[in-house]
């Protein structure tokens, strides 16, 4: 997997997305906001709709933060735009959906799984608007994400940015429930 930091490979990909069709992204789509790329093995399966349905749902949310949503699978953009007209869960996906068929975006974020199935891992990147990874979260097969869990991420990744010096503990929330904490000597084994 990149490491946390890391900038973002180069990559050019087709996608869809309801009201556009089809058209280009690139690895320059994912800079100057902030980006989640969102990886799952297939379109037509069983736990990838739930999950992308998931997001879609809180898409309104991800965009009041700023953030772009791209899924990606080794399907082509047809495929995408076959199971957004056929499926009621993946209907509502109002974001980009990227065709990696040759496997080169997943490739790059070490998240094809090279077993011959040429699919990907369920695998999410939060990418920061240098283009720098700033959250990687990889689960097994048969275990969906949460959208909610990730908009926990994404809002303390976004704090942390705004306010250097300061970091997010465990159980942070943006409503001032749980206080952020400003490392230094003096918190040392107070904690």
């Amino acid at each position: 997997m990149p490491a946390i930091g890391s900038q973002v490979k180069p990559f050019t990909a087709q996608a869809f997305r309801e009201g556009r069709d089809f058209f280009e992204v690139s690895d320059a789509d994912l800079r100057g906001k902030w980006s989640v790329v969102f990886f799952y093995p297939a379109d037509f399966t069983f736990v990838c709709p739930t999950e992308l349905e998931d997001l879609a749902e809180n898409h309104e949310t991800f965009q009041k933060l700023g953030v772009e949503i791209f899924s990606v699978s080794t399907d082509k953009h047809f495929t995408h735009k076959a199971w957004h007209d056929t499926s009621p869960a993946i209907g509502k996906v109002k974001y980009t959906m990227i065709g990696d068929p040759a496997g080169v975006i997943a490739r790059n974020f070490d998240a094809l799984i090279e077993d011959g199935s040429h699919v990907a891992e369920r695998a999410t990147f939060l990418i920061d608007p240098e283009g720098a990874i700033q959250y990687i979260e990889t689960t097994s097969g048969g275990v969906g994400r949460s959208a909610s869990e990730l908009l926990d991420k994404v809002r303390a990744a976004q704090y942390v940015a705004a306010h250097p010096g300061e970091v997010c503990p465990a159980k942070w929330k943006e409503d001032g429930s749980t206080a952020t904490l400003n490392p230094s000597l003096d918190l040392i084994g107070k904690i």
